[in-house]
């Protein structure tokens, strides 16, 4: 964190702002508060706010209606929610409409009050850089995101080799291409939400934990969106997990519902994770990720890109 970064802490309580404020002490940035959501909104209009974290039930206006005005405001701004547990719904249902990045639980634990903050000022940068990014630039924001999670090393890079391979086989434009290769590159931005403690976790993950993990997708494609990437890369990063039978993430979408480009980074995506070391098993040869792929043709895979992709591994193993 660095003094260019504002945070703006909203809630009518005196006493509950002087408390975060202190939290953020000796983070190096720039700490802004009001008791105020109409103030709130002026303080966005008129000075550059990276982040936002707001109380949920407040006299002027909820926090909810407060954070969706923000939005339109400065949609780069990363836009947190406080809620009491009793208010849970409210919170994860902003979440899935895009209104908020996260939302933090009364009474709160600074730990993990202080890591929040931190992710967030991380997604606004990277929305910043997106918006402006170049190939290189792309690339090298997928590879920090990767530094969270050792074993996806390189994961990006080995992603877009493979789909940029079945997109020539395939015959899409030059355009098509390049755009698939920036969406491989990022097809997991949103995890920069995730925590790391979830990412390396060894064991099977709870049903709390995968929930977590299943809104990257959404997570990453919305941050793609403030950055105003093109819809190939958004479909990329929202879609590349949704499986051929409907039984995938975030909307269970199926079949042609699937974007060409989603599919194209899902089989790509899975191979390398085969073949791979992750912190739940060691890597499989190439053969036996051949063999799962041929086994997820017509369930998780479309059996059409399951067939290029077959034809052009052989050969490029065989070449």
């Amino acid at each position: 964190m660095n003094l260019s970064h504002s945070i703006l802490l909203v809630d009518d309580e005196e006493n509950v702002l002087s408390s975060l404020k202190r939290i953020l002490i000796d983070d190096n940035v720039r700490v802004v508060t009001s008791s105020s959501p109409l103030e709130a909104i002026q303080l966005v209009k008129s000075q550059k706010i990276s982040v936002v974290i707001s109380d949920n039930m407040m006299p002027e206006m909820k926090g909810i209606d407060l954070l969706e005005k923000i939005k339109l405001i400065s949609p780069d701004t990363t836009r947190i929610m406080m809620t009491a547990y009793a208010d849970l719904t409210t919170a994860i249902d902003a979440i899935n409409r895009g209104e908020v990045y996260r939302f933090i639980t009364k009474p709160w634990d600074n730990q993990e009050f202080r890591d929040i903050t931190s992710e967030a000022i991380a997604r606004y940068v990277l929305i910043s850089s997106l918006r402006h990014a170049d190939e290189t630039t792309i690339l090298s924001l997928a590879q920090t995101i990767e530094l969270k999670d050792p074993y996806t090393r390189g994961h990006c890079e080995r992603v877009a080799h493979y789909a940029l391979l079945l997109s020539e086989h395939l015959g899409l434009s030059d355009e098509k291409q390049k755009l698939i290769k920036y969406g491989s590159y990022i097809h997991d931005c949103g995890k920069i939400g995730v925590p790391e403690s979830v990412l390396n976790c060894r064991g099977k993950l709870t049903d709390e934990q995968m929930e977590i993990v299943k809104n990257h997708s959404r997570w990453g494609a919305d941050l793609a969106r403030t950055a105003n990437l093109p819809d190939t890369v958004i479909s990329i990063i929202l879609y590349h997990h949704e499986r051929y039978d409907g039984n995938g993430y975030p909307y269970g979408i199926k079949g042609d519902e699937i974007p060409l480009e989603a599919k194209i980074v899902n089989i790509a995506d899975m191979f390398d994770a085969l073949t791979s070391d992750r912190p739940y098993r060691d890597r499989l040869s190439r053969g036996d990720a051949i063999d799962i792929i041929l086994e997820c043709r017509e369930t998780a895979l479309d059996p059409r890109i399951v067939d290029a992709f077959i034809k052009i591994i052989s050969e490029a193993q065989n070449g």
